[in-house]
């Protein structure tokens, strides 16, 4: 494609994937192998109005979710497109996570353990707008939206053909906690009720009656990919860290064995949930 990529960065040097994206795109336009597309052309190809292609180029609003994959498909572009647009997401995402969405996204097996709040990968759009308007009451209603249209945008990893294995424990207090209204706290739980019937998911709650244990300080996801051994991701209110160094990854991952065995089964966790998502 264009190979400008110092175009797609600013006076400081820093790529700009939304922009890389935007350039790439109409670079490919205009080289397409059989002569220019306008973008008309390209729209119709990928199923999209002009417009859409133009405010891609332009770089003035989201790129369509669905958009990456279909240019990937007309341009031959081996998923040039699906990873600016991967890129393009972790950025909005503060620095202290960017480097765990990039993990998250290899990982061929995901283990997460949430004593607050459920996890971004399982949460449902309103109850993922009540935490962010919660944790930010100035925020304009588009600042939200594109927030939560970006969290939600991680979980395609759950969805696509080659899922990673997902395990996630969650305190008993996370579904008794309503989050937003008890509307809200009832669709959460009926998604959570969905997830513990897919075959790539195990899905654990912890009794509070399960007394003191070794991951009480906070979140803790670990995340394995194909090619590397594993990493832990913890997470505070404001900050967030890798651990890669093996003694303390060994460590972290014993804790998680032992809540694991701690927890309840999978058919008992799913009872649980009915149990509170019925009472609301």
């Amino acid at each position: 494609m264009s190979g400008e990529t110092d175009s797609a960065a600013d006076t400081e040097g820093v790529r700009d994937p939304r922009k890389e994206f935007a350039e790439e795109c109409k670079s490919a336009r205009e080289l397409y192998p059989s002569g220019p597309l306008t973008q008309t052309d390209l729209g119709r190809l990928v199923r999209v109005s002009k417009s859409t292609i133009s405010r891609v180029e332009n770089c003035v609003g989201p790129v369509p979710p669905g958009l990456p994959p279909l240019l990937d498909q007309v341009f031959a572009t081996d998923g040039l497109f699906k990873r600016l647009y991967e890129e393009i997401h972790a950025q909005a995402f503060p620095a202290h996570s960017r480097q765990r969405i990039e993990w998250e996204t290899k990982a061929v097996v995901i283990a997460e353990w949430s004593p607050t709040v459920v996890p971004g990968l399982l949460q449902t759009p309103d109850y993922a707008r009540s935490l962010f308007r919660e944790g930010d009451p100035r925020a304009s209603d588009t600042e939200l939206v594109n927030k939560v249209r970006t969290r939600i945008a991680r979980q395609q990893i759950l969805t696509g053909s080659t899922p990673p294995d997902f395990s996630v424990i969650l305190c008993e207090s996370v579904i008794q906690r309503v989050v937003g209204s008890r509307e809200v706290m009832r669709e959460q739980l009926a998604v959570l009720l969905e997830h513990t019937t897919h075959p790539t998911t195990v899905l654990q709650v912890l009794p509070l009656a399960a007394g003191t244990h070794g991951l009480m300080d906070g979140t803790l996801s670990i995340l394995t990919t194909a090619d590397g051994p594993p990493v832990v991701y913890t997470e505070g209110i404001r900050s967030g860290a890798i651990i890669d160094e093996p003694s303390e990854v060994r460590h972290l991952s014993r804790s998680y064995d032992v809540l694991t065995a701690s927890a309840l089964s999978r058919d008992a966790s799913a009872q649980m949930i009915r149990h509170h998502m019925e009472a609301l």
